[in-house]
C-alpha cells in the first residue's frame, strides 16, 4: 500500500514546511525532488524559519536515496528533528554514516533510533544496527541483534548477514542453514551467488541436491530469469545429479517450460517428448502443459482433444481431473451444450472431491439454460446450493433458479419472493442488481438492498495515526505507509477498525480505509448493512478530480468510481505485474496513446501515479469506450480484456439478454470484472445520486460501432 500523504496535510488544515510542488515531486519519485527540497531548506535557513528540522530531514533522506551519503550526513546533522520524528532522524543519519564509511557511528545512531522507535521502525533499525556492528568487525555484538532481526524479517540481506555472525561465533549448522535459505529461497538476489560460493568453500563443502537445483530453477523461471533457470538445470546435469528415467523426465518437464519462456519452441517440444515418457505424474503434467498452450492460443478444437485425452490417460492424476473439466468447458464454449451437460455431470460423479465440483455444477446448469431445459437447470442449481450452501456461486445459482422458473412460465407472485431473497442475501452483488431489474419488469417494487446510504463519520483521530500524519507532513511517505500498515495489523475487531477507517477517510487515504474495511468491517457493511461501514467500501474518492474529468468527457462519474474500485481499490501508487499503474491501472503505452489523442505530451511512467493525471486519462478512455459500446457491461469488458475481445463477444453473443451474455464471457477474469463493476456502478448511483434508486440497467446488449477506440 502507499500513503498518498500530501492530501493529509491539506485535509488536516496544517501548514506544511514543504511546498505542494516539492511534496508532489517526492511522492512521484521525480528526479528533481532532492534539489527542490534542498532549495526550500536553504530558503528556510536564511529566513530562520521553524521548519528547518523537518525540511532538513526530508532533504537528507532524498539526497541519501540519490546516493550522496556524505552530503546527506551533513544535511541531517545540521538541524535537530521535530519532536515526533527524532527516531527517524537518527535512523537516516545512521544510514548516511554507514554509507559514508563510518559503521561505528552508524551503530550509535541506530541504537539511538531504537530508544523511541515505533514497532515498524524498530524492525528496520534493528536490522541496520546488526549490519553496522558486523561491518565494524564486531560479530559477537552483531550476533544477538541479527538473530532477532532475521527471525522477525527473514529477508535475504538479514539471513546472509546472520550467516556471517554465525560463522564468527562457531554456529556451523546455523551458518549452513542461512546460506542455503538465501540460495534456495531468493535465487535472483545478489547474495544468493555469494551464499553458494561460501557453501562451496566450507569444509566439507556443501553442494546442492537435484531437488534444490530444481527449486532454484523454478525460482528463476517465476522471476522471468529463464536464462538463469536454463543454466541451473545445466549445472545439475554437469554435476551428474540427473540419474535415472524419473529424474530425466522431471528435468525435461522443467526445461520445456524454460525453453518456451525463451521462445525456443522446437527445443521445448523435444523436452516435453522426453518428459511424457517418464512416470505417470510427470507424463501427465507434460501433457497438461501441451493442452494448456493450445487453450491459451485459442485453438479450442485442438485443446478439447488434448484435454479429453488427458482425462482418459490419467484419470487418477490432478492433470486428468483438469483435462476432464476443461474438455467439458470447451464443449460449452463451442455451443455443444448437450455434450457439455453430459461431460460436467460425468465430471461431478467421477471427481467428487474436486475443488471445482461446485463450478462444474454451475456450468452444467448453464448448459441446460442454453438448451432451454429449464427444469434440468433448476435441478442442477438446487444440487449446487444443497451440496455447497456457502459457495461463492450461491447468489448466481439462486438468481438463475428464479430466472429459469420465470422463463418456464412462473408467475410473478411465486418468482418475486425468490428474486427478493437474492437481493436480501447478496445486496452488493451483480445478481442483486439483476434481480432488481427483473422485479421491476414484473411491476413489483424491489426491496432496498441497503436501507441507508454510506455515512462518513467525523471522529477524533486515533492517536495511533499521529506519527503517520507527522511523517506525511515531513514528506516521508514510505515511512508513513509503513506506520499505517503496522497499525492496521494491530487492529483486532470491527469496533477498533471503524474509527480507524473513518480517520483515514478524513485524511483522504481512501485505499488504506478500504483495506481496513475489507479486513474487519465486511460483516458490518454487508450483513448488518451499517452505513458507517459502507462509507469505507464505497467512498467518492478523489471526488473533485473525478467529477471534473467526468463532466469534461460527458461521462458518468459513478462509472469512474466503479472501475477505480475494481482496478486499484483507491490506491494511487499500486502497480501490477503487467506494469499497470495508479488508480485506473493504466499501462505506460496506453497512457502515451491517450496523451497523443488528447494533444498532450507523453507522460513519464511515474506520472501515472499522480491521481489527477491517472483519473484524467482513465476518464477519457472510459468515455471513448462508452461512445463505442454504449453499455457499461461492454465498456467494462473492453477496459479489462481490450476492445477487440469485447467487439468479438458482442458480435458472437450480443443477441442474448444481458444476464446470459455476461455469464457467457469466455474469460473468467473478465466475467468477474464485469459483474463487480456493474454491481458497484449501480450501488454508487443509489447511494449518492438524487433519485438514484431509479437508475436502470439495460438488459439488452447493443451492437458496438465499427470505429472508435481500439487500444
Amino acid at each position: 500500500m502507499s500513503w498518498t500523504g500530501w492530501v493529509a496535510g491539506w485535509v488536516a488544515g496544517v501548514a506544511l514546511g514543504q511546498s505542494p510542488t516539492t511534496l508532489e515531486a517526492v511522492r512521484l519519485h521525480r528526479s528533481d525532488a532532492a534539489a527542490l527540497a534542498q532549495a526550500e531548506l536553504a530558503t528556510c535557513e536564511q529566513a530562520k524559519c521553524p521548519d528547518a528540522g523537518r525540511l532538513g530531514l526530508l532533504a537528507g533522506t532524498l539526497v541519501l536515496s540519490d546516493g550522496d551519503a556524505a552530503l546527506a550526513r551533513d544535511l541531517l546533522t545540521r538541524h535537530a528533528a521535530p519532536a515526533p520524528l527524532e527516531s527517524f532522524h537518527a535512523f537516516y543519519l545512521g544510514q548516511a554514516r554507514f554509507y559514508s564509511g563510518d559503521p561505528d557511528g552508524a551503530a550509535k545512531d541506530f541504537e539511538r533510533a531504537l530508544e523511541k522507535a515505533s514497532p515498524a521502525l524498530a524492525v528496520r533499525a534493528r536490522a541496520r544496527l546488526g549490519e553496522s556492528l558486523l561491518d565494524a568487525h564486531r560479530p559477537k555484538d552483531a550476533a544477538p541483534v541479527l538473530e532477532s532481526a532475521a527471525a522477525a524479517q527473514p529477508t535475504p540481506e538479514l539471513l546472509f548477514q546472520r550467516a556471517q555472525t554465525r560463522a564468527a561465533t562457531g554456529n556451523a549448522a546455523g551458518l549452513r542453514a542461512d546460506l542455503k535459505s538465501v540460495a534456495l529461497r531468493f535465487p535472483t538476489h545478489p547474495y544468493a551467488d555469494a551464499a553458494l560460493e561460501q557453501l562451496a568453500a566450507l569444509k566439507p563443502p556443501v553442494t546442492l541436491t537435484l531437488p534444490e537445483h530444481l527449486q532454484r530453477a523454478r525460482g528463476f523461471l517465476s522471476s522471468d530469469a529463464a536464462k538463469r533457470a536454463e543454466e541451473e538445470l545445466a549445472t545439475a546435469e554437469k554435476r551428474g545429479l540427473v540419474k535415472g528415467a524419473p529424474a530425466q523426465a522431471q528435468v525435461a518437464l522443467l526445461r520445456a517450460q524454460v525453453l518456451f519462456a525463451l521462445g525456443k519452441r522446437e527445443d521445448a517440444e523435444k523436452a516435453l517428448a522426453v518428459a511424457r515418457k517418464g512416470p505417470p505424474a510427470i507424463a501427465a503434467e507434460a501433457a497438461l502443459v501441451v493442452a494448456r498452450r493450445a487453450l491459451r492460443s485459442d485453438d479450442n478444437e485442438k485443446a478439447r482433444k488434448l484435454m479429453a485425452a488427458l482425462d482418459k490417460a490419467y484419470p487418477s492424476q490432478a492433470a486428468g481431473e483438469e483435462g476432464a473439466f476443461f474438455a467439458a468447458w470447451l464443449d460449452l464454449q463451442g455451443s455443444r451444450f448437450e455434450d457439455a451437460a453430459k461431460s460436467f455431470a460425468d465430471y461431478e460423479k467421477r471427481y467428487k472431491g474436486s475443488r471445482r465440483r461446485d463450478e462444474a455444477m454451475w456450468f452444467r446448469a448453464l448448459a441446460h439454460i442454453r438448451l432451454e431445459q429449464y427444469a434440468k437447470a433448476r435441478q442442477a442449481l438446487d444440487d449446487l446450493v444443497t451440496a455447497y450452501p456457502k459457495t461463492s456461486l450461491a447468489p448466481q445459482a439462486r438468481y438463475w433458479m428464479a430466472r429459469t422458473e420465470e422463463l418456464s412460465g412462473g408467475k410473478a407472485a411465486s418468482v418475486g419472493p425468490a428474486y427478493e431473497a437474492v437481493i436480501t442475501a447478496a445486496p452488493a452483488s451483480f445478481y442483486a442488481l439483476l434481480a432488481t431489474e427483473r422485479l421491476r419488469e414484473s411491476g413489483r417494487t424491489p426491496p432496498e438492498a441497503f436501507p441507508q446510504p454510506p455515512k462518513q463519520l467525523t471522529l477524533p483521530r486515533p492517536p495511533e495515526l499521529e506519527l503517520a500524519v507527522a511523517l506525511t507532513r515531513a514528506g516521508l511517505f514510505r515511512d508513513a505507509a509503513d506506520e499505517v500498515q503496522s497499525r492496521v495489523s494491530d487492529l483486532r475487531s470491527a469496533d477498533q477498525a471503524l474509527p480507524f477507517a473513518h480517520a483515514l477517510l478524513q485524511l483522504g487515504e481512501f485505499g488504506h480505509a478500504h483495506v481496513v474495511a475489507a479486513r474487519y468491517l465486511w460483516g458490518r457493511a454487508f450483513g448488518s448493512k451499517a452505513p458507517d461501514a459502507l462509507a469505507a467500501f464505497y467512498p467518492r474518492a478523489f471526488a473533485q478530480a473525478v467529477e471534473t474529468e467526468a463532466t469534461r468527457q460527458a461521462l458518468d462519474p459513478f462509472l469512474v468510481w466503479a472501475i477505480m474500485r475494481r482496478e486499484s481499490a483507491f490506491r494511487p501508487e499500486v502497480m501490477s505485474a503487467a506494469d499497470a499503474r495508479g488508480l485506473m491501472q493504466i499501462i505506460p503505452p496506453t497512457a502515451t496513446a491517450i496523451a497523443l489523442k488528447m494533444a498532450e505530451p507523453a507522460p513519464a511512467p511515474a506520472d501515472l501515479f499522480a491521481p489527477e493525471r491517472n483519473i484524467r486519462y482513465g476518464a477519457w478512455y472510459l468515455s471513448q469506450l462508452m461512445k463505442r459500446f454504449a453499455h457499461p457491461a461492454l465498456a467494462a469488458a473492453a477496459y479489462n480484456a481490450g476492445p477487440k475481445a469485447a467487439v468479438r463477444w458482442a458480435q458472437e453473443r450480443g443477441s442474448m439478454p444481458l444476464d446470459l451474455f455476461v455469464e457467457s464471457i469466455p474469460y473468467r477474469e473478465t466475467r468477474g470484472y464485469v459483474k463487480q463493476v456493474l454491481a458497484d456502478l449501480y450501488l454508487y448511483h443509489r447511494f449518492y445520486e438524487k433519485n438514484g434508486t431509479e437508475a436502470r440497467l439495460a438488459m439488452s446488449v447493443p451492437a458496438p460501432t465499427t470505429d472508435g477506440v481500439g487500444f
